[in-house]
């Protein structure tokens, strides 16, 4: 039998190597420092976790949920845009909660993509912001990440060479993986493009609140006319903590929104009412916690770029989100991302993500993110020096002499 259509179109799983490398390790013993994934190991909020409790077993709440979001969240939702970023949202047509913004991505591509449809995507990024429209049917056109003059050269220059013409280009500031930022003026000249060529802006916000300066992330939606044509995507795993509680949020477009709300009645019931309600709690709480929050990821950040460049490998210092996008070290930059990722964790038991997972334009990078706490990241710098004292014996032993010259 042949492969299916959908499967077909993705290629085969490039951290699966790396996962490997890192199961086999830990199973004769190695203490891996894993820097790998951006799994928050911080704890959620105690008052988002009471509330949970307090709405477990309660009448009703066993049942079917809401698929677009149970009211009170959704005007939870509201209420942060207006605080947050002066945007009114109207709860009932512009917003609709998501298990998370990756289904919240992969739902609006099964929405708006007919096969052959072409999406503007950025190369490095997300990786669910070109396979969601790929399972869907979808064509990708890669452009810059880093938001300057060469984005809008790259957009112009799709926009005339694509056939048919883009529908969408998805934007993601604070970026993930490669930490870099947007301001609104930026967005200003995305929505004016958008609007001029008639297609869809798709925004991740997901670090909104995860920043290191005074300058806090904007949102799209600040421009006025941005409506018209962009849906942006919310997450509370990073700002709460809430990772495996899949909670996130698409607000604003209204016609792109209700084609979401739609395919969502047919596949799923939303998230378990209690989560919800604490997600609700969360929106509608204290933002100490997000300050905290803030502070050890900045903390972490500063010892990590301290430590690993006492170490021997410059990591540029991110503004922004829980990950480094850190420049391969250049005598192990031939080998690529994914054998300089499998290196660390056989060497010096340091997991980090393979760049060009994100994208081929990111295989002379890879991604740590600051997952643990400061003494395991100063560990890790230590083990890193190490490794790269010893660079001229790992190189000797997986380095084919051919390519040695």
């Amino acid at each position: 039998m042949s492969e299916f259509y959908r499967i077909k179109r993705l290629p085969p799983y490039v951290f699966e190597s790396v996962n490997r490398v890192k199961a086999a390790a830990r199973n004769a013993g190695a203490d891996i420092i894993d820097l790998g994934m951006g799994n928050p190991d911080l704890p959620t909020p105690a008052h988002v976790i009471e509330k949970m409790k307090e709405t477990l077993g309660k009448p009703r709440t066993d049942r079917y949920s809401s698929s677009k979001g149970i009211p009170g969240l959704r005007k939870a939702q509201a209420a942060y845009y207006a605080r947050r970023f002066g945007v009114k949202l109207n709860p009932d047509t512009q917003i609709v909660a998501t298990l998370g913004s990756k289904e919240g991505f992969a739902n609006v591509a099964q929405a708006i993509t007919e096969p052959g449809d072409v999406v503007l995507v950025p190369n490095p990024s997300y990786p669910i912001h070109a396979f969601g429209f790929l399972m869907a049917g979808g064509s990708i056109r890669s452009i810059p990440s880093e938001p300057g003059p060469e984005f809008f050269h790259a957009l112009e220059r799709a926009v005339v060479h694509s056939i048919p013409k883009p529908i969408a280009v998805v934007i993601c500031y604070p970026s993930n993986p490669t930490a870099m930022v947007a301001d609104l003026e930026f967005y200003r000249d995305v929505v004016a493009f958008a609007k001029k060529h008639e297609i869809l802006v798709l925004s991740d916000l997901a670090y909104a609140e995860v920043y290191f300066d005074d300058n806090p992330p904007p949102s799209v939606l600040q421009v006025p006319g941005a409506m018209d044509v962009t849906v942006e995507f919310t997450s509370m795993s990073k700002t709460f903590s809430m990772a495996g509680w899949r909670m996130g949020f698409a607000v604003g477009n209204e016609r792109v929104i209700a084609a979401l709300s739609r395919v969502k009645s047919y596949l799923d019931y939303g998230a378990f009412t209690p989560v919800q309600v604490a997600a609700t709690a969360a929106l509608n709480g204290p933002e100490d916690c997000i300050n905290e929050m803030r502070q050890t990821y900045k903390t972490r950040r500063d010892a990590m770029v301290e430590s690993f460049a006492r170490a021997g490998w410059d990591i540029p210092a991110p503004r922004a989100s829980m990950f480094a996008w850190a420049p391969i070290p250049e005598r192990f930059r031939p080998l690529g991302s994914v054998k300089f990722a499998e290196l660390l964790v056989e060497k010096a038991s340091v997991a980090v993500a393979p760049g060009i997972g994100f994208g081929e334009h990111g295989d002379d990078f890879v991604r740590l993110a600051v997952v643990e706490n400061e003494q395991r990241i100063r560990q890790a710098a230590r083990n890193v020096r190490k490794f790269l004292e010893s660079a001229d014996t790992i190189l000797h032993n997986v380095v084919p002499l051919s390519a040695r010259g």
